[in-house]
């Protein structure tokens, strides 16, 4: 099983491959890392599992937020249909969206760029849930894609 140490090499290689200076994590394994002023990314290190946790804050959900807008949140949820394998949950004090997606620890430090490609799938998937929440009708906006990136899956 990965350790913590081995999680530190991992990050270090991604940093030389993407020269993302901010991706060093604390001691608990947490890297968050603004991309555009847009999003924060953050990767948690889950050493149990053998898993990193990568959850970006997608949107805040209006006030009037229209019933359909949950209903296609749950709905591209469900077995991963439109979240490519990973999760939204709801934070409840801010109203904040945020998207959640496991990686296989041993699969990404196989390989380093198949984590990179993913880490920017992740982000356009986030792009297209943020247009289709601040429309007001998730139904309406751009449809993404079902399909895990890089064959990477929450319960490989």
């Amino acid at each position: 099983m990965k350790t913590m140490d081995d999680y530190k090499v991992f990050l270090a290689a991604v940093r030389k491959e993407t020269g993302i200076e901010a991706l060093t994590s604390d001691e608990t394994g947490l890297v968050t890392v603004n991309v555009d002023e847009k999003y924060n990314v953050n990767l948690q290190f889950v050493e149990a599992t053998g898993r990193i946790l990568c959850f970006v804050e997608v949107a805040q959900l209006p006030a009037d937020t229209p019933k359909d807008v949950y209903r296609d949140l749950l709905a591209g949820g469900l077995f991963g249909k439109e979240t490519a394998g990973g999760y939204f949950a709801l934070e409840p004090d801010t109203e904040t969206v945020v998207y959640n997606y496991f990686f296989d620890f041993e699969k990404a430090a196989a390989d380093v760029e198949p984590f990179i490609d993913t880490r920017e799938k992740i982000l356009q998937l986030c792009d297209i849930w943020a247009e289709r929440i601040k429309g007001g009708h998730a139904v309406d906006g751009p449809k993404p894609s079902d399909d895990p990136p890089h064959g990477h899956r929450i319960f490989a």
